[in-house]
């Protein structure tokens, strides 16, 4: 079986190519979706879906990712990707200066779409805000520990069995390989 990865983050794409590298193919399609706005990540990555579905019309799957900062009463929320690429993650930190509360945690709805409809899976990772550490991971991996080390210090394959997204794609792969048993 191929299945096509929707997304225009090619680091997105690799850790889901690693982390079904035993199982199918996976193929990285670059297409820009239209985002609707949503609180619901689940909502997000379905609209995204079908939009994709529509265009490439093969077996697919988008995700969309939710931060949400305790301290902060959930922001940035559905706003990740956005608040990063405006604040990265030195703002984040600097509004996050004098609170004691650094607990913060990452859901990730991976969206799989083909003929017969769209289908939502869900993971969660939970940790803290911490200083940069780490050379590897993208957006807010730097800041956000898990486990005494922040995601940006684990190597993608490590990353890939214990992220957010990881999470959503082990109930995805349990999925895929209930409904063909035979790829």
């Amino acid at each position: 079986m191929k299945l096509c990865v929707v997304t225009s983050n090619p680091n997105k794409a690799r850790e889901i190519r690693s982390y079904f590298k035993d199982l199918i193919e996976v193929v990285h399609v670059c297409l820009d979706c239209p985002e609707q706005r949503h609180e619901d990540v689940g909502e997000i990555a379905k609209e995204k879906a079908s939009y994709a579905f529509s265009q490439v019309k093969e077996p697919l799957i988008v995700d969309d990712t939710a931060f949400y900062i305790d301290a902060l009463s959930g922001f940035p929320g559905p706003y990740a990707a956005y608040v990063f690429n405006k604040l990265g993650n030195e703002g984040i930190l600097k509004l996050l200066e004098g609170e004691e509360d650094r607990k913060a945690h990452f859901e990730t709805a991976i969206a799989y779409a083909d003929s017969s409809g769209i289908r939502v899976f869900r993971g969660t990772i939970s940790g803290t805000l911490v200083e940069p550490r780490g050379k590897k991971g993208f957006g807010y991996d730097p800041i956000f520990e898990y486990e005494g080390k922040t995601l940006a210090e684990f190597s993608v394959d490590e990353k890939s069995r214990i992220s957010h997204r990881a999470r959503a794609l082990a109930d995805l792969r349990e999925w895929l390989q209930a409904c063909r048993p035979g790829d």
